[in-house]
C-alpha cells in the first residue's frame, strides 16, 4: 500500500529568513493525520537566508539528520562540535539527555537550502553525540547509498534506531527495485526530480509512505535524487 503526500499540501513556516516545509506536524502546524512514520518524525524542507539561521536552542531523546542540497550550513553545540556541513556530507547528531545546538548559514550572499529530519531513537537517555560523514565519492546513478544504519555498516553514520537511510540517484529514465522485507515499512522522499513509483508519478517535495509491498520499482521522469527511509513496521 502506497499513500502519497504531496509537496503542496505539507504545513508551512514563512518568516523574514526561514522558508520551511514540513512533511510532518512540527511547531505551530499540527494535523493529527501526520503526526510522523514509525520512528520518522520530522522531514523538514528549510531555505535560510544569508547570515542567518536557528540560535542556539535545546533537543533531547531525538536522532536529528541534517543533509544538505545547497549551499553550506554552519553547525555549533554544547558538547563541542563545530563543523561545516555541505553538499553530499550527511550529519547526525543524537540529543539523547540534552544538546544545545545552533544552525547558520554563513554566506552573505547565497541561501542554504536543506533537509532536516528527525527520527526518534529507541532508547532514551543516551550520550549526546555528533557524526559527520561525506558520501558525495561514493554515490552512483542506479545504485543505493547506505547514508545512516542502526550499526554503521557499509561506513555510514550510526543511528539509535533500527533503520537505514539510502540515498538513491537515477539518470532519466533509469530505473530501480528496492525489495521491500517482511514487518518493514519504508518512507520514500523525493529531493530532487520527477519519478513514477509503482505507477504513481512524484515530484520534488513529494514523499510517499509504503507498507505491505513486495518491492518498490522506481523509474526516474528526469535525474532525481530520493531519499528512502527503511522502517521497522509498528
Amino acid at each position: 500500500m502506497l499513500r502519497i503526500r504531496k509537496s503542496e499540501e505539507r504545513g508551512a513556516t514563512k518568516i523574514d529568513w526561514l522558508d520551511s516545509k514540513h512533511t510532518f506536524s512540527f511547531g505551530d502546524y499540527h494535523d493529527q493525520r501526520h503526526i510522523g512514520y514509525g520512528a520518522l518524525r520530522v522531514i523538514n524542507e528549510d531555505k535560510v537566508k544569508p547570515s542567518a539561521g536557528f540560535n542556539m536552542h535545546r533537543h533531547h531523546n531525538m536522532e536529528i539528520i541534517s543533509y544538505v542540497l545547497d549551499g553550506v550550513l554552519e553547525h555549533k553545540d554544547s558538547i563541542g562540535t563545530g563543523s561545516i556541513i555541505a553538499p553530499g556530507d550527511v550529519q547526525r547528531m543524537s540529543a539523547g539527555t540534552g544538546i544545545t545546538h545552533s544552525e547558520f548559514n554563513p554566506q552573505n550572499d547565497k541561501p542554504v537550502h536543506f533537509l532536516q529530519i528527525w527520527m526518534m531513537p529507541e532508547k532514551t537517555g543516551i550520550a549526546p553525540s555528533y557524526e559527520q560523514k561525506s558520501f558525495a565519492d561514493k554515490r552512483q546513478a542506479g545504485l543505493l547509498t547506505r547514508l545512516a544504519s542502526r550499526d554503521g555498516r557499509d561506513n555510514s553514520l550510526t543511528v539509535h534506531q533500527d533503520a537505514n537511510i539510502y540515498a538513491l540517484d537515477l539518470n532519466e529514465d533509469q530505473s530501480f527495485s528496492f525489495p521491500m522485507e517482511d514487518a518493514r515499512m519504508a518512507w520514500i522522499q523525493i529531493v530532487r526530480g520527477n519519478i513514477k513509483l509503482n505507477e504513481q508519478t512524484l515530484k520534488q517535495g513529494d514523499g510517499a509512505a509504503a507498507s505491505e509491498e513486495k518491492s518498490l520499482e522506481i523509474t526516474a521522469l528526469s535525474k532525481a535524487e530520493i531519499l528512502i527511509f527503511d522502517l521497522k513496521s509498528n
